[in-house]
């Protein structure tokens, strides 16, 4: 990746046009292709007291504010970004994103 800062960062004129009457594609956020971003697939919620806590062990349920079906809440650097479901691929849990949150709409 070049050295350049995201200031001088200029769209390339073979893109496609975006909102704002400027050419955009793909390979202007190569910039930040390696800035890395925190995301949380969040289940559900729940408020538990320190002593309900601590009586915690393996098999404990915890009930969450979430029903079987709702879908689940993904985060990106702590901002709802979307919403989904819980799927299994080769054993191993993922999340599908069903709904993208636009600003304002959470």
């Amino acid at each position: 990746m070049s050295d350049m800062k995201l200031d001088e960062f200029q769209p390339t004129p073979e893109a496609s046009s975006a909102p704002d009457g400027l050419e955009r594609s793909a390979a202007d956020l190569a910039a930040v292709y390696d800035v890395p971003v925190h995301i949380q697939a969040v289940l559900g919620r729940a408020n538990v007291e320190v002593a309900s806590l601590l009586r915690l062990n393996r098999g404990s349920v915890i009930e969450l504010d979430r029903k079987v079906g709702e879908p689940i809440d993904i985060y990106v650097n702590n901002r709802l970004v979307a919403r989904g479901e819980v799927v299994v691929v080769d054993e191993r849990l993922g999340v599908t994103m069903t709904e993208i949150i636009k600003d304002g709409d959470a």
